[in-house]
């Protein structure tokens, strides 16, 4: 049997003519020198390490995809530090921001970023398992508006898996069970804070202290 062991991707080599010029252009997007020898710099890119090699002439320029926080923000630090811009930001199918740019050695950085919810062209579907009353999904809908867009997945699965609970053997979804299945989705310590989404949503949250209050 073979001792031969992969540990994985350690460096992705970045060819350049100049090295401080590749380096000036990495570090725009917040990366730091790690080590150099003769002829290379290794890059901390975070999730691996890029290796700058000085060559003659760049003869097979490489791509690098970056995620970012800040899409055109990205652009401008790359611009600024010598790059061109190939591709303007844009929004994907995929729900995402993307854009390109190049240095001058025809190296490209995709700079990218997922979309928030509150971006999405569509309102993504309920992970229902029963039949849901219309009028108990688009309240759901409604309220998970209330949540921030980095929870609002987490949210959605939850809220909607123990609206199906409370249902049990009927297999029907109504306004009610969306209601009470909202307040108890929630830690005791915070459920206060569901109450004005639910007020704005026209309920009357007095009739549902009992759940605010369950353990």
């Amino acid at each position: 049997m073979s001792d031969l062991a992969f540990f994985g991707v350690s460096h992705v080599d970045f060819p350049t003519t100049s090295l401080p010029r590749a380096l000036a252009f990495l570090s725009s997007m917040g990366f730091s020198q790690k080590r150099a020898g003769e002829g290379f710099i290794d890059v901390d890119a975070h999730t691996l390490s890029v290796r700058l090699v000085e060559v003659r002439k760049v003869e097979h320029p490489v791509t690098l995809r970056i995620q970012v926080s800040d899409v055109e923000a990205a652009v401008k630090k790359a611009c600024a530090s010598g790059a061109t811009v190939r591709y303007e930001a844009m929004r994907t199918p995929q729900q995402e921001i993307f854009a390109q740019v190049q240095d001058r050695d025809g190296n490209s950085l995709v700079l990218w970023r997922e979309c928030t919810e509150d971006e999405f062209d569509h309102v993504p579907e309920l992970p229902k398992q029963m039949t849901w009353e219309p009028d108990a999904d688009a309240l759901l809908k409604l309220l998970l508006k209330s949540v921030p867009a980095l929870f609002r997945a987490l949210a959605r699965r939850r809220v909607a898996k123990n609206a199906e609970h409370l249902a049990g053997r009927r297999n029907l979804v109504t306004r009610e069970e969306v209601i009470r299945s909202y307040i108890l989705s929630s830690a005791k310590i915070t459920r206060y804070r569901n109450r004005a989404p639910l007020v704005a949503a026209g309920i009357d949250v007095s009739r549902y202290e009992a759940d605010f209050e369950s353990d």
